[in-house]
């Protein structure tokens, strides 16, 4: 597994519009610790050296829980173990070489795999907890994201940028995108990222002029191969 662009799942690679399906497309939280000590006696030291420790175990403690909160976009991934579920964020894949997979089991079979995709620009996924692997390969590192958090949403965005949250990375609204010549623009309205076929709110292949509106309910925009978007109504 984990093979750059392999192509799985008939719902997931590929560039065809609803009922046939899917999609082809293109940001965070650390922790830390400290710990505490003492000085003067002989016994002052040794709390001030079981201060250090109990702050070293603290600081392991941290490193932990951030290694569970943001991991490499190489390998292969035990949910529950390396990882754990929820909503993860990859940006920066600028060749389209990023390829992730979430799986039901270690098989390495195609009948193994949930849900993937091939990536450019920013990609979300949701790994669940029935999930049993992740996979990743030739993507940037994933971190995870706060699903509350509002951020600064834009109006305008790269026809080329892959997934866009909104409410927190792009404003609900009518976009337009001009210009695009060769069939190769795919834009998606998504309900959740789990990447099902299911998640599908709306999607298009466009030549020309795209016009789409996004509602203020859709959790997610998809976008590859199109001109920038703007905001016009």
């Amino acid at each position: 597994m984990g093979m750059k662009g392999k192509i799985a799942l008939g719902a997931v690679v590929g560039i065809v519009v609803i009922g046939a399906v899917s999609a082809n497309a293109g940001d965070d939280s650390k922790s830390g610790g400290s710990g505490s000590g003492g000085n003067g006696s002989s016994a002052s030291a040794e709390r001030e050296n079981g201060g250090e420790q109990k702050g070293e175990q603290k600081k392991d403690a941290a490193e932990v829980t951030e290694k569970k909160a943001a991991f490499e976009g190489d390998g292969d991934f035990q949910v529950g173990t390396d990882i754990k579920p929820g909503t993860y964020r990859t940006t920066g894949n600028s060749d389209g070489l990023c390829y992730w997979e979430r799986a039901k089991d270690s098989s390495g079979e195609l009948d193994s795999l949930l849900a993937n995709d091939n990536v450019t620009g920013t990609s979300y996924v949701t790994v669940k907890a029935t999930d049993k692997i992740f996979s990743s390969s030739g993507c940037g590192d994933w971190e995870a994201v706060d699903e509350k958090a509002k951020g600064t949403p834009a109006t305008k965005m790269s026809g080329d940028g892959g997934m866009f949250r909104v409410g927190a990375d792009i404003v609900p609204g009518t976009y337009k995108s001009t210009g695009n010549t060769d069939d190769a623009c795919y834009w998606e309205r998504t309900k959740d990222a789990e990447h099902r076929v299911e998640s599908i709110i709306a999607n298009n292949n466009v030549t020309g002029t795209a016009v789409v509106t996004i509602s203020a309910k859709d959790a997610y925009f998809k976008t590859a191969g199109c001109q920038d978007w703007k905001k016009t109504g």
